[in-house]
């Protein structure tokens, strides 16, 4: 071959969605992405397609209407906004704008593998910082961070623990960096949290100039196949943003979607109380069953499994994929004897609890 890319780019290993096939199952049921399983709110549905009628109109480039009720709905300036094609173009648009060969950049141990994809992808070295108990650990990150990481991704909650942090740890954090390193909450999840000591980081990016908040509209909007996501920060930020973004990032029907989605209130409702009820009956479910269930508070939870032969992580998912239920290996993230489990409809719950009984058992 006589082009070669950059130094570091054949050693990514391409980011691999949660697969959506069985083999021989005509109609399987997919609990691997972290999907909404409610489907998305009839309002951006039908906005969807009226949106239909003018495709063959460019897009707002800026997103402004959709910059608006988002706005509105979070009570965030929209100047301080921008949408992108999911938050991992945002991300992945923080990497090309800040980083360079050789930048430190710091993430939980078991951070969202996009941070890992952002990192190679500038020839920067990543560091993972160790976590407690599947928790992301503030001292423990500030030391990964020292006094030179130029970015420090945390996904709050996390993905694929589903644990968090406190806004009082986030706020720690921050406090504790430099103010040359950029702190990125990765909020994908935050629509699902009702813990009291939780709370988003948008404050934190109002009072700093070097904090990013991203958030998607794939999760309790249930908007994943549009891929949309917005990030709020400084102006500073979101105009060097701006600038390295492509000039009709957001497609037509996803502004249209959008904007409907972030007004219905009820669905996003809907939405976080089924998730409630499942999480809490998949835990007691699958902690009846001898399995150690890290406690989430995304739309997912992760079950541990032993390490002996037949009772593995891998041989729980064969078993539960050759009954059409398709759950998320994790080894990727160093979680070998992990499986990742969507909180689906409440049938499908009861499908995976009656199929990993049956395995437990066997």
């Amino acid at each position: 071959m006589t082009l070669q890319p950059r130094p570091g780019i054949l050693d990514i290993r391409p980011y691999k969605p949660g697969a959506a096939d069985a083999p021989g199952i005509a109609d399987p049921v997919k609990l691997s992405s972290n999907e909404n399983p409610l489907g998305c709110s009839d309002l951006a549905r039908s906005a969807f397609e009226a949106a239909t009628k003018n495709l063959n109109l460019y897009p707002d480039g800026g997103a402004s209407q959709l910059r608006a009720a988002i706005g509105k709905a979070n009570d965030l300036d929209p100047d301080r906004i921008v949408c992108g094609t999911g938050s991992d173009e945002l991300l992945q648009l923080l990497g090309r704008a800040y980083l360079e060969p050789g930048d430190k950049v710091v993430q939980s141990q078991y951070g969202f593998l996009v941070y890992r994809l952002v990192a190679m992808q500038s020839g920067a070295e990543l560091i993972n910082a160790p976590e407690t108990d599947f928790t992301a650990s503030v001292d423990a990150l500030l030391k990964a961070a020292g006094t030179d990481a130029r970015i420090v991704f945390l996904a709050n909650p996390n993905n694929p623990t589903g644990t968090y942090l406190s806004h009082d740890e986030i706020r720690r954090l921050r406090e504790n960096l430099p103010d040359s390193t950029m702190l990125v909450v990765d909020e994908a999840y935050a629509e699902y949290v009702d813990e009291p000591d939780y709370a988003t980081a948008f404050d934190l990016a109002n009072e700093y100039d070097n904090v990013v908040v991203t958030r998607t509209f794939s999760k309790i909007h249930g908007l994943a196949g549009l891929r949309l996501g917005w990030a709020y920060a400084d102006k500073s930020i979101i105009d060097v943003l701006n600038r390295v973004r492509g000039p009709f990032n957001v497609n037509l029907p996803a502004i249209t979607a959008g904007i409907a989605a972030i007004q219905d209130f009820d669905f996003q409702k809907r939405s976080a109380d089924h998730n409630r009820r499942g999480l809490a009956f998949m835990r007691q479910q699958l902690g009846g069953l001898g399995l150690d269930v890290t406690p989430s508070v995304g739309n997912f939870v992760l079950a541990h499994f032993s390490e002996q032969d037949g009772k593995t992580a891998g041989d729980a998912d064969a078993f539960l994929t050759a009954r059409g239920l398709i759950v998320r290996p994790v080894a990727p993230y160093g979680l070998p004897n992990s499986l990742r489990i969507t909180i689906g409809l409440e049938a499908d719950n009861h499908k995976v609890v009656d199929a990993l009984t049956a395995f437990m058992s066997a």
